[in-house]
């Protein structure tokens, strides 16, 4: 890989691990901490936090006409992602071992902590346990997805797209035929063993 690239995909990285500094300074600007991916609040914090929390009347009758007559069409999408979740899960418990890539940890994807902010009502909860639920299943399919790419075709496109998945720096050339044969061997090991790229 070109030492531009390269040198790209280590900026990504360290931002990265910027981000999750940052993230953990904004826990304690909170108060609360996350110990064995347990949520916990100080009992103060739980106090504050009720003063800004809306009525579920005052939320749902707030609410723009719209927004409430829409909320049956966003929540059919349970429908599918149920379909996914199960059909994913299914692919890489089955695919995974044959083809030996290392299988994919939903629960690293699908996280479920908002129910504890009290500030939201029941609704705010529903609607933040459902997008947790969505969000975090499509990213999950997306590694499923991009761990499949790596180990049976792992090359560039030629042309722009519109995101990268974190395997894709990794992959061959667009139009490198010399290399391909061995890009595409390393990058079978990189995902049976899961290495950082």
């Amino acid at each position: 890989m070109p030492n531009r690239i390269r040198n790209i995909i280590d900026r990504i990285n360290q931002l990265q691990d910027e981000l999750e500094v940052a993230l953990g300074e904004k826990a304690e600007q909170f108060s609360y901490s996350v110990e064995n991916r347990r949520i916990k609040f100080k009992s103060d914090a739980v106090k504050w936090q009720k003063k800004f929390k809306l009525g579920l009347l005052k939320y749902v009758f707030g609410a723009p006409i719209l927004n409430i007559l829409s909320a049956p069409v966003i929540y059919s999408m349970v429908i599918p992602f149920v379909l996914i979740d199960v059909w994913i899960s299914l692919y890489q418990a089955i695919c995974f071992p044959i083809y030996g890539i290392k299988k994919v940890c939903r629960r690293d994807y699908i996280v479920f902590d908002r129910h504890h902010l009290a500030y939201l009502n029941i609704v705010e909860k529903l609607n933040c346990a459902y997008c947790s639920y969505g969000n975090g299943l499509l990213a999950y399919c997306l590694e499923v997805g991009s761990r499949t790419e790596a180990y049976w075709c792992p090359i560039k496109h030629a042309r722009k797209m519109g995101a990268y998945h974190k395997w894709y720096g990794e992959f061959s050339e667009y139009g490198d035929a010399e290399n391909y044969q061995a890009d595409r061997q390393r990058n079978i090991k990189a995902v049976s063993q899961n290495d950082d790229v």
